[in-house]
């Protein structure tokens, strides 16, 4: 996501990240609120993590930031503990794991 993206949204959109890679230019996200061209953003990854105490995100008020803990949900051990007994079932008769990230 970047200035293009951001400029073909309507200006009360909401962005909401919480991808485990980089898909949000920053420099774009700002000048995107600053501007009013975005209803605000709620974000769980950053370029830097944590988020630098000089990051002007801090300073928006439509601008929510998590300490990367989307993933984390009542379930989200059992949910871990299922998937992992699932691959090494799947280990175990030699096929491809679930959920692999290469």
């Amino acid at each position: 996501m970047s200035t293009e993206e951001f400029a073909a949204m309507r200006d009360d959109a909401i962005l909401i990240n919480v991808a485990r890679s980089p898909v949000v230019d920053q420099a774009a996200l700002v000048d995107a609120l600053e501007a009013g061209a975005l209803g605000g953003a709620a974000l769980d990854v950053f370029e830097a993590e944590p988020l630098p105490e000089e990051s002007p995100l801090w300073e928006f008020e439509e601008v929510l930031i998590t300490p990367h803990c989307a993933g984390f949900t009542e379930d989200y051990y059992r949910n871990v503990a299922d998937l992992v007994r699932e691959n090494l079932a799947h280990i175990d008769a030699g096929e491809e794991l679930v959920n692999r990230i290469v």
